[in-house]
């Protein structure tokens, strides 16, 4: 087994920006993570985080880049010497203004000699200014336990449920039987129009998930071909399998940016042709399924390419938010884009462009609702996934792993492997508010990664959703009343069937447990 170490890089204040203060608090388990962060330039840079950590009063050198290409190249650096395998680490620093910068990377075994430096995109020479660097070590145990304490705090809740008489005489040893029958948070997978008619396929998912996404069914290019052919049959049957099954659905989605999955002839059209052409797409889908979907991913990866804009003006994007706001204002409106999770090496989608791009719709008028994540994975980087989604946090946005895989350059092993350090991340997130894989059946397979075969026998990914899926539920719980009357629990946030017995009466109930830092009271009366 290969050991990990992970560098979390907090509170960089580059200047442009620092991070936000914490000194390092300490549980008997090791260092607590520190899930600050912010997205502002500030004025004066301020304190590290963990107190600076192992790096504490370190300054910034140089590294010289040993084999420049035709110039030579001197970047401003951290050497680290004599880092541990199985460790965890997290840093930060500065530049124009104070900014915050927070991230991570992994080592998979020990390093007597490593540097941490910084670079323009292009890979020449920067000159920046750093400050409040912070490198935290973690064991693999520690960030674990992290992990499991925010679960506790952030997906589950403790319940007293008082058993008493129907004059309030308080019944003690009376037998109760607690059992979770569905969950709060959104779990769920693309499906595609293979799922029609597929009773296996649809037994299967609906054991699973209770939230779905159509991978291409509700696509301009999908339900209409051709100008003026527009056929809603297959989404509407969709629908109605997640409807009959109490499955809420994702709307995704309205346009997308990138030509290569705008409808051919869309693409032919004049300015003044295309500017029609994507009103009756608004109007017509907006009609159609109004106050259907929680979501719409409005103007699909639209960091990445520019389709509409180029074609219609730089205030195309606004103007499709602002539309699907008046059309659907009960629907959660998303941006939805890849390479902002998976990687730090997209300058199209790093977490502060995602961040401007947002604030831009906001000024706009546009009131977001969400931040839509696809996560597209080869190597997930636990660290970096946490340190970007604790900087989105700051949004105050609900966000949403939307079309999670990994390569299928991968074995099926060790796609389920880093299939699970995604999910542990995402669910363990206190702004994480659903995930949602990209893992539609089809008889060729899947997009990328497939949790089943075509006989819906679990590959290994799926044995892995299969078996988080039980560990974030409530087994049943069983035991007697206190002398008070009371029994008490913790159980995942969800709805709850209890049974109650005394001498010779029961008592069925239903109650839920929700989001709320206080214990759920709850009187059942025999």
């Amino acid at each position: 087994m290969k050991n990990y170490l992970y560098i979390l890089f907090l509170g960089l204040s580059l200047q442009f920006g620092p991070s936000t203060t914490a000194s390092a608090s300490f549980t008997g388990d090791g260092p607590l993570y520190d899930y600050s962060a912010y997205t502002e330039c500030k004025s004066a840079p301020e304190d590290p985080l963990y107190g600076g950590g192992i790096i504490k009063n370190q300054s910034v050198g140089v590294y010289k880049r040993p084999h420049p290409p035709r110039f030579p190249v001197n970047y401003p650096a951290f050497v680290l010497n004599n880092l541990t395998g199985n460790t965890i680490y997290c840093f930060s620093t500065k530049r124009g203004c104070w900014s915050f910068l927070k991230g991570g990377f992994v080592l998979d075994s020990p390093s007597t000699y490593a540097l941490i430096y910084f670079q323009n995109s292009d890979g020449q020479s920067i000159s920046i200014s750093v400050s409040s660097a912070s490198l935290q070590p973690f064991t693999d145990q520690q960030w674990k336990i992290n992990q499991q304490n925010m679960l506790n705090t952030e997906r589950k809740r403790t319940a007293t449920l008082h058993v008493s008489d129907i004059d309030g005489n308080r019944l003690q040893g009376a037998t109760v039987v607690v059992e979770q029958v569905s969950r709060d948070f959104p779990f769920g997978s693309s499906i595609a129009s293979t799922i029609l008619g597929n009773l296996p396929y649809q037994n299967w998912f609906v054991e699973r998930f209770n939230a779905a996404v159509f991978e291409n069914e509700l696509k301009w290019y999908s339900t209409e071909p051709q100008p003026g052919e527009v056929n809603y049959t297959i989404p509407d049957q969709m629908l109605e399998f997640a409807r009959r099954n109490q499955i809420i659905v994702r709307g995704h989605n309205i346009f997308w940016e990138d030509p290569n999955f705008t409808p051919s002839w869309v693409r032919n059209l004049t300015s003044s042709e295309l500017k029609s052409a994507v009103s009756s797409r608004i109007q017509s889908l907006m009609s159609q399924y109004r106050n259907e979907f929680i979501h719409w991913d409005v103007d699909n990866e639209m960091l990445h390419w520019d389709f509409y804009e180029q074609r219609l003006g730089p205030n195309a994007s606004l103007e499709f938010f602002q539309t699907a706001q008046k059309s659907d204002p009960l629907a959660r409106l998303f941006m939805n884009e890849y390479n902002v999770l998976e990687t730090c090496d997209d300058m199209n989608s790093t977490v502060d462009r995602y961040i401007s791009r947002l604030q831009e719709l906001r000024e706009g008028g546009v009131s977001m609702d969400g931040i839509g994540l696809e996560g597209h994975f080869t190597v997930p980087n636990p660290p970096l996934i946490r340190a970007v989604l604790d900087k989105l946090a700051m949004l105050k946005l609900p966000i949403w792993l939307t079309e999670v895989d990994i390569s299928n350059s991968l074995d099926q092993e060790t796609q389920a492997k880093y299939l699970e350090v995604v999910l542990r991340e995402g669910f363990s997130h206190p702004s994480v508010k659903g995930i949602m894989l990209w893992t539609a059946l089809h008889p060729s397979g899947c997009y990328r990664m497939c949790l089943t075969d075509n006989n819906f026998h679990n590959l290994p990914a799926g044995d892995v959703v299969d078996s988080l899926l039980k560990e974030w539920e409530t087994e049943v719980v069983k035991g007697e009343t206190d002398d008070h009357g009371a029994f008490d629990f913790s159980g995942f946030l969800g709805e709850y069937r209890v049974t109650v017995n005394y001498g010779n009466r029961t008592t069925n109930s239903t109650f839920s447990l929700c989001p709320d830092d206080e214990t759920k009271h709850w009187n059942i009366h025999l």
